[in-house]
């Protein structure tokens, strides 16, 4: 399989994992003792959604592009 992450990048399941990664890590800062956070599977960082991979699926559209569009309540801030 050739997996290619700038194709999928701000989906809904891409959205979705971040959002809950930001409450945990937010959880995890409001307890007095520290953590360590190692990404394992963390990709470039920032895809350019209007580029020519994330052009041909628009599936930023139903994740992040929802996301800026409205007011997204229970939406950390933190995340967008």
């Amino acid at each position: 399989m050739n997996y290619r992450h700038a194709f999928h990048a701000g989906n809904f399941a891409d959205c979705m994992k971040h959002v809950l990664l930001v409450l945990i890590l937010q959880a995890l800062a409001r307890k007095p003792a520290a953590f360590s956070v190692l990404d394992t599977h963390a990709g470039i960082g920032r895809y350019d959604l209007t580029g020519e991979q994330p052009g041909r699926t628009g599936e930023w559209r139903a994740g992040i592009g929802r996301l800026l569009e409205s007011a997204a309540p229970g939406v950390p801030d933190a995340y967008l």
